[in-house]
């Protein structure tokens, strides 16, 4: 983190409970692949595993060479894309079969311009379609990471902010985002 703080965002990996809860908000019924932004050392894909996620149906985009190799070895089979998750679309070209169902991101957005967040949820979206789910975990207890309600982006986006994960070190929050309209999607 000290060394590529625009890469590495947390002093330590995602806690077992905040990537319980990301994993959770995952629809098991819509189809397509569920891409994971930033997976690291794979807390949060371990996570989606256990919740019944087939892993041929997770993306995993990690920008880290050396985490792309640890991620091959503890998720063998897995389809790993090692590449710029703020140039998504570029990125995942030629690595997807089908429309994507979900975006888990563990990507420190806070730490990034607003220009980027917004770039990186308009690009989520039109892999995903309207009907898409953006979930991101943030460190950052009473903002939302992604700016939607920033000028020019006002009333394209609906986001909704977990409790708390105060069992994670730090204490985190999980937020999803969906496409105006489509709000009602929010299950829980």
């Amino acid at each position: 983190m000290i060394e590529k703080p625009h890469i590495v965002g947390a002093v330590s990996p995602s806690g077992r409970n905040l990537a319980k809860v990301m994993a959770s908000y995952v629809d098991l019924s819509r189809p397509g692949p569920i891409v994971e932004l930033g997976p690291g050392t794979g807390p949060v894909t371990k996570a989606l595993l256990s919740r019944g996620i087939p892993l041929d149906r997770l993306v995993l985009v990690e920008y880290e060479t050396k985490f792309c190799h640890l991620l091959a070895e503890r998720f063998p089979g897995a389809k790993i894309v090692q590449g710029d998750a703020y140039d998504l679309k570029k990125t995942l070209e030629g690595h997807l079969n089908g429309q994507v169902s979900t975006v888990v991101s563990s990507l420190p957005l806070l730490i990034r311009p607003e220009h980027d967040r917004i770039e990186l949820l308009h690009q989520a979206f039109e892999l995903m379609g309207p009907e898409g789910l953006y979930i991101q975990f943030t460190y950052g207890l009473t903002i939302s990471p992604m700016p939607i309600h920033s000028h020019g982006l006002s009333g394209a986006y609906v986001g909704k902010g977990s409790a708390p994960v105060l069992l994670n070190f730090p204490p985190a929050r999980v937020w999803r985002y969906r496409r105006a309209g489509h709000a009602a999607g929010f299950s829980k």
